[in-house]
C-alpha cells in the first residue's frame, strides 16, 4: 500500500480533523487541524497503519505569523517501507502540545530538543528539561527573534561571555564570487 493510500485511510478515520493529503516530490503530508488530537492521530497511524518508527519531529518558527510554530512529525513504516508527514500548528499564546512519548519512546529526545531550542512545551512528557542548553538558560536560541549575534552571558567557561561578531568565523560565506567553492571560507586566504 502506498503512503498516499495510507494517508487517505487516516483521513477517513479522522474526517474533518485532518486536511486532504498532499503529495509533493513523492512525500505525503497531512495537516492535523486540532493540535490537541495529535496523540490520537499518531496512535492510529502506528497501531492501524503500521507507522512504527518516528523518524523525527521538526519545528519551524514563523515569527510574525499566527500560528507562530509548525511542527512536523516524520513517520516511517519499516514493514511496508512508506513515509508520512503529519503537520500541526501551534500558536504563541499556548505554545504547548500533548506529548507523543506514549506512542513512540524516541519522541522523548525530539520533544526535549524542540522545547530547548524553541520553547514549545509538551504536556505529559516524562522528563521535559533542556537537552542542549544548560538548565536555567533563559532563552530559546532557534526562535527567529533570538539575535543572530547571540546574547551576552555571565557564565564564564560555559559559553561565550561577549556577543559574537556576525562577520567572519568558520561558517560565514561571502556573497558573489564565481561559484560556491570560491565563497567557501576554508579556501579563502587573507588577501581574498
Amino acid at each position: 500500500m502506498t503512503a498516499l493510500k495510507l494517508a487517505h485511510r487516516l483521513k477517513a478515520q479522522f474526517g474533518e480533523l485532518l486536511s486532504e493529503p498532499t503529495e509533493f516530490r513523492g512525500e505525503v503530508t497531512l495537516k492535523v487541524l486540532d493540535a490537541e488530537k495529535i496523540v490520537a492521530v499518531c496512535g492510529f497511524a502506528k497501531q492501524e497503519l503500521g507507522f512504527d518508527y518516528l523518524v523525527d519531529i521538526s519545528s519551524v518558527d514563523n515569527y510574525g505569523d499566527d500560528p507562530r510554530w509548525i511542527l512536523a512529525y516524520h513517520l516511517a513504516g519499516l514493514e511496508h517501507n512508506q513515509y508520512l508527514r503529519l503537520v500541526v500548528s501551534v500558536g504563541e499564546e499556548k505554545s504547548e502540545l500533548p506529548t507523543v512519548t506514549t506512542i513512540w519512546r524516541t519522541a522523548d529526545w525530539h520533544e526535549r530538543e524542540i522545547y530547548d531550542m524553541m520553547g514549545i512545551r509538551f504536556r505529559g512528557h516524562p522528563d521535559l528539561r533542556r537537552i542542549l542548553m544548560w538548565e536555567g538558560y533563559p532563552y530559546f536560541p532557534l526562535r527567529k527573534d533570538f539575535p543572530v549575534t547571540g546574547k551576552p552571558t555571565e557564565v564564564p567557561e560555559v559559553a561565550a561571555t561577549a556577543v559574537a561578531p556576525i562577520e567572519g568565523g568558520p561558517f560565514v560565506t561571502t556573497p558573489g564570487g564565481k561559484d560556491a567553492i570560491a565563497r567557501e571560507p576554508r579556501v579563502r586566504t587573507p588577501e581574498n
